[in-house]
């Protein structure tokens, strides 16, 4: 399998606007070829809805989930450019799936660049303790994949949607990209908030 460097996935999202992991997903499909990763990302609807990506968002809605025996609950807004969208079924369906979806999932921030610095850098020690006894020119690319993988667990757009049957193992950036897609304009999940009793 191809190793997709950060630098060319952050190029391909400046070319495409598409997101970092769906830019990381083409290139690892396209076996690194910029150009078939740009088709892809075309022909999944992720460019064209990234060309929205800068535009305002004052409209959407928010939506909670609390679990049988409300001892965990979740509220998440998410926002899109109009009011005609925000009242669409698949808008409020995907923001109720996402509510759903933080109160099982425990997500730490929406993304990476939310991620509080702290947590960010004592996860990097611990990858550097636990990389200690490897060859030293192996240990920076094991600190960067264990704390890839940290990213993957605790992103809230990196994660994999928890009901794999409805969602087929998406991650909530992919499902996010494609109501995009789907409705034309730019969908942003503002903020969350999971409450656990006790917790």
């Amino acid at each position: 399998m191809t190793e997709i460097a950060a630098k060319d996935v952050k190029a391909l999202r400046d070319r495409t606007g598409a997101g970092m992991l769906a830019c990381r997903d083409a290139l690892a499909e396209s076996q690194g070829d910029v150009e078939k990763a740009v088709e892809l990302l075309r022909s999944r609807g992720e460019a064209r809805a990234a060309k929205r990506a800068g535009a305002e968002t004052r409209e959407g809605a928010v939506q909670s989930y609390i679990h049988a025996g409300s001892k965990i609950g979740a509220m998440v807004e998410v926002n899109c450019e109009t009011d005609f969208v925000a009242r669409t079924d698949r808008f409020l369906e995907f923001a109720r799936d996402l509510a759903l979806h933080i109160a099982a999932a425990a997500p730490l921030a929406v993304s990476e660049q939310d991620v509080p610095l702290q947590d960010r850098e004592v996860e990097e020690r611990i990858a550097r303790e636990q990389a200690a006894d490897r060859p030293e020119n192996v240990r920076e690319r094991i600190v960067a994949g264990k704390l890839d993988k940290w990213l993957d667990e605790v992103v809230l757009l990196r994660q994999r949607h928890v009901n794999e049957d409805k969602h087929g193992g998406k991650t909530i950036e992919e499902l996010r990209a494609s109501l995009a897609s789907e409705t034309g304009e730019n969908i942003v999940i503002r903020r969350f908030a999971r409450f656990a009793v006790g917790g």
